[in-house]
């Protein structure tokens, strides 16, 4: 079974009079529809692996293969088109825009992709919206929004575009422990029930407990022996 998302000996360097070493020598293969959890001491890489996983960041070294295509050749436009097609994202901050409605805030990738026009975006803003409990809150702005409510509209406007990937840094790490374990369930459920991979970096072990494999990442490097 091929994997739908995969790094080969990937590194990233910081570079300058003392380069600093995020990622080296990555090598990780995950599944369609598996739940990984990456875990780690903090500065260990965690969130800098999760980066140049998710196209946000470019390697210094190795390669991102997505659904079996070697992504390192690819420029600015088609970075920017593969992330809205295959990848969603999901922050420790939210990252909503203040002076748009939660709808809007939905509705921003669709638009940004322009495959569906204003009315089915819209449409498809508040079928998600509806998903996730937050039918009556579209025309709110985030800042009327409880946190744990302001993370499950960045869960679904990272789903706006359907992507086949969900990748998510420490997105329970500002919330209390019932919006934690309901942030949890939700991710959980994307692999359940709609058949998507997600990515999660967290410190939190009991979040980790509910994916389907962990690693633990140590100095920038996939350690084999790490345990929460």
């Amino acid at each position: 079974m091929n994997p739908v998302l995969a790094a080969e000996r990937l590194g990233r360097i910081l570079p300058g009079e003392a380069p600093v070493t995020l990622v080296r020598d990555i090598d990780l293969e995950v599944e369609r529809g598996e739940f990984l959890a990456i875990m780690g001491p903090s500065g260990s890489g965690k969130s800098s692996l999760l980066y140049l996983l998710g196209l946000l960041d470019t390697p210094t070294s190795g390669r991102v293969l997505l659904e079996g295509q070697d992504t390192s050749g690819y420029g600015e436009d088609e970075l920017a088109d593969t992330r809205l097609r295959h990848l969603g994202f999901v922050f420790q901050f939210h990252f909503l825009l203040a002076e748009f409605t939660v709808l809007d805030n939905v509705q921003l990738p669709m638009r940004r992709l322009g495959v569906l026009n204003e009315a089915a975006a819209r449409q498809r803003a508040q079928q998600l919206l509806d998903q996730f409990g937050l039918s009556e809150h579209g025309h709110k702005h985030p800042h009327q929004l409880s946190g744990g409510q302001r993370q499950r509209v960045a869960i679904a406007r990272a789903l706006a575009n359907e992507p086949p990937i969900i990748l998510a840094d420490e997105p329970t790490g500002n919330l209390d422990s019932h919006a934690s374990a309901n942030v949890r369930q939700i991710l959980h459920d994307l692999t359940r029930e709609m058949g998507k991979t997600v990515i999660v970096v967290t410190h939190d072990p009991s979040f980790a407990s509910a994916a389907d494999r962990r690693i633990g990442i140590v100095d920038g490097q996939i350690d084999p022996d790490w345990r929460a």
